[in-house]
């Protein structure tokens, strides 16, 4: 091989020799300087031969290259060289003394190394012609490039795997599933190393290639993902275009068959067997079934649903969108009694289907479901369940209301015993029958007082009283006319006394506490004591009202001032019931509008009467009124206020501040004194000389006209108020000495009663004489009546002290 690459070498070189000598190959040299071949040469301006300074030419080394000998790769030349041995060749660049060695006497290059295109293409060098003897460059240094040249020994790669595609089942033949795609490390400019074909190695049976693309398709139109859901193709890549003694690679490819809704609900089993008990509520779970589906994902999404009439009244089925089971759960209240088995038809279908495969067959199943009911001890039950009766309320103790009724409605039928829970009749007014159901009354019966009884009944089996049920028993009293009817008011009324004959005074109704189905209707007549009344009449209105009216012509109130009108009032009962009632008339003076002004001897105002004028007039004198009173307050609070000393705390322990100064003479009036006057001796009292004091009205007025209403006392031997005398005589100087005391309402009263008194005393104030120099002043602002008791006590302190003297 390697004297084939030599022969091959040196008829590259011949070859390159011919075309230099033909002038079809230039190859320029680099010198120093202007020099042969360079621009600007005046051999080649004028248009002479360039002299060839190189004998080369590219060089090409196979790679792989698998021999024991260094690989002849070329040879370099240069037109100086005699073949004495006097120049040197060198090269220098990629690989050079290592990879690539040069014959320094004859130029030959060997590569003693294993190259590789794949990694490496080509080196780049540069070649020196050298005198042997002084090392000077004999020729410009020139660039020369070794090529590695290509073999086939790079296999095809699939460098995306691995590869996983994906194809709906039941798809058409030739259906794309992917792509695959492999690479040739080898030249694909030199010869057909890279050019590389596709085949199927494994699974053509389902599956086929293009050859030059890589895409693969299906071969069958049959795929069923419920039989095979996957599928692993071996797909081979080969280069030289699949001639014979290509290099292949290969790579495996899983194919998934993707699911269709192509196959309907099915459920395992044709009937199904569930039991509940009757006394389950609405809305409990029966059980569960569910419908089986080859498919996947959302093509197994299901819904259920009841086909026969029955199962819809009693029944209902929902999905549970977590596990697609039909779940069945009681609709209407179940009842052994009434039937034990159930059959319930459900049916399944798809929730989503696939128009493409409707033709495959129905997309839906159905399934029997049979209920058992299992029979309870249910508590008894009332029928028919009517729970309003009536009764008259003049029904005698022990009368039969009504029968209630309740029954087993297990087949064991067993006695029922009645109750009334005590809780809605605590007062007992019904009883029941423990047997029979009978409720009667059990005391007497008032409409009027309670119209209406909400009771509550209890049934019970007898052997087991823990089965009861409950009944609410509305029962209705009925009236009966056992009430008189009744004037709606105590009325009264006024009359002018200038009223003309048939003036109406007066409209009256009644009331009547009965309800009488047919409505009330009532009777107005006078009452016969009223038989020989000549001043008013009584007209029946016959809407159950009355109007009273005058029968003559004025009134005098001096002569009569009330007149009391009986009136006798009649229900249509039955029986009527009748009651008497009193009409009071007033005879009141009016004005000539007719409006009332005073009735007797008090002011009989009705407002209803007053004119407009009045009633501004009456506002007008109300409010005068109240600002006299607003001014009257203040000026007391500003006169007050400056007679106050500045040390208002410095209370005497015999004065208090008391601001009422009481009714005075008013009080006299208001109150019965007779009862005073039987306790004390009044005797007559006289005045002083003319000087006044406290009290008296002015000077020269006696006193004792103002005391008509007072108690004397009678000064008995053996009574002695020295004691009572000394000890407010103390008090009361100790007040005077003290000037800065204000003047108070009234004295403090002292609990003091001496010693050994004989009888009850009263404390008694100060004593003044008649001619005593204390001024009286002091005591401005005293209660009226209390000016009388110091003025009465001065005087007979008076007469004492002129006798003692």
């Amino acid at each position: 091989m390697a004297k084939g690459l030599q022969g091959f070498s040196w008829t590259m070189l011949l070859l390159f020799c011919a075309i230099q000598e033909l002038g079809s190959w230039a190859v320029h040299t680099a010198v120093e300087g202007p020099g042969l071949g360079q621009p600007g040469d005046p051999a080649l301006l004028a248009g002479g031969r360039v002299k060839r300074g190189w004998v080369w030419n590219q060089f090409f080394v196979v790679e792989e290259y698998t021999g024991t000998e260094p690989l002849y790769v070329g040879k370099i030349h240069s037109d100086s060289d005699e073949g004495d041995g006097s120049i040197k060749y060198t090269i220098s660049g990629e690989g050079a003394g290592t990879i690539f060695l040069i014959d320094e006497i004859t130029g030959d290059i060997h590569a003693t190394e294993r190259l590789d295109r794949e990694q490496k293409t080509f080196y780049t060098l540069r070649a020196q012609a050298r005198d042997r003897q002084t090392d000077q460059l004999l020729e410009p240094e020139s660039e020369f490039i070794i090529k590695v040249q290509d073999i086939n020994d790079s296999e095809p790669r699939f460098l995306e795997g691995p590869y996983i595609g994906s194809v709906a089942e039941l798809s058409p033949i030739g259906t794309s599933v992917m792509q695959v795609m492999a690479s040739d490390a080898d030249d694909p400019t030199y010869g057909s190393s890279a050019r590389v074909v596709y085949s199927v190695l494994e699974g053509e049976q389902h599956f086929t290639v293009d050859s030059k693309t890589g895409v693969i398709r299906t071969a069958v139109a049959d795929l069923d993902r419920e039989t095979q859901d996957r599928y692993e193709v071996v797909i081979r890549a080969t280069d030289m275009a699949g001639q014979l003694g290509g290099l292949s690679g290969s790579t495996t490819v899983t194919i998934v068959v993707t699911d269709v809704n192509d196959n309907p609900p099915r459920f395992p089993q044709k009937m199904y067997q569930f039991s509940i008990v009757e006394t389950a509520p609405v809305g409990t779970a029966i059980g569960r079934v569910k419908a089986e589906d080859s498919d996947v994902g959302e093509n197994t999404d299901m819904t259920y649903q009841v086909k026969d009439e029955e199962g819809v009244e009693m029944f209902k089925v929902t999905t549970d969108s977590n596990t697609q089971e039909a779940v069945i759960t009681v609709q209407k209240p179940l009842d052994y009694e009434s039937k034990k088995v159930h059959t319930v038809v459900v049916e399944a279908l798809n929730k989503f289907v696939d128009p493409r495969f409707v033709d495959l067959g129905t997309f839906r199943d159905q399934t029997i479901v049979r209920v058992s009911v299992l029979d309870v001890d249910e508590p008894p039950e009332f029928r028919p369940p009517s729970n309003l009766m009536e009764v008259q309320e003049d029904a005698r103790v022990g009368s039969v209301v009504g029968v209630v009724t309740a029954l087993d409605p297990d087949t064991a039928n067993h006695p029922v015993r009645y109750a009334i829970d005590r809780s809605t009749d605590s007062e007992r007014i019904f009883d029941i029958d423990a047997k029979t159901g009978a409720i009667v009354t059990g005391k007497v019966l008032d409409r009027e007082t309670a119209g209406w009884h909400n009771i509550t009944v209890l049934a019970m089996e007898a052997d087991n009283h823990s089965q009861v049920s409950r009944a609410s028993l509305r029962i209705r009293i009925l009236d009966v006319n056992d009430n008189p009817p009744e004037l709606a008011t105590p009325y009264e009324a006024a009359v002018c006394e200038d009223a003309k004959p048939g003036q109406l005074i007066q409209t009256i109704s009644v009331v009547d506490r009965d309800e009488p189905q047919s409505g009330h209707h009532f009777y107005f007549t006078l009452a016969p004591e009223a038989t020989n009344n000549h001043h008013f009449s009584l007209l029946d209105i016959q809407d159950n009202t009355a109007a009273v009216h005058t029968q003559r012509v004025g009134f005098n109130r001096q002569e009569q001032d009330v007149y009391l009108l009986p009136i006798l009032v009649v229900d249509s009962g039955p029986p009527a019931l009748s009651s008497t009632g009193t009409l009071t008339i007033r005879v009141c003076g009016c004005d000539s509008n007719g409006a009332i002004q005073s009735c007797n001897s008090t002011a009989y105002v009705v407002s209803a009467t007053l004119s407009p004028g009045a009633l501004i007039a009456l506002l007008v004198c109300v409010l005068i009124l109240v600002v006299l009173v607003l001014l009257i307050l203040t000026l007391k609070r500003h006169h007050k206020s400056h007679l106050t000393s500045e040390d208002d705390e410095d209370m005497r322990d015999n004065v208090i501040k008391y601001n009422d100064e009481g009714g005075g003479e008013q009080d006299t009036e208001a109150y019965d004194m007779s009862a005073l006057r039987s306790l004390y001796d009044f005797s007559e009292i006289k005045g002083g000389d003319g000087g006044g004091g406290p009290g008296d009205g002015g000077p020269g007025r006696n006193p004792a006209s103002e005391l008509h209403a007072l108690p004397q006392w009678v000064q008995s031997p053996d009574l002695d108020f020295s004691v009572f005398r000394d000890y407010i005589c103390r008090k009361v100087e100790q007040a005077d000495e003290d000037l800065s005391v204000p003047p108070y309402d009234s004295f403090q009263t002292y609990a003091f009663e001496g010693s050994d008194s004989p009888v009850p005393s009263l404390s008694s104030i100060n004593t003044w004489s008649s001619s005593s120099e204390q001024d009286f002043s002091y005591l401005r602002g005293w209660g009226p009546r209390f000016r009388q008791l110091a003025a009465l006590y001065a005087g007979r302190r008076g007469e004492e002290d002129s006798e003692e003297s």
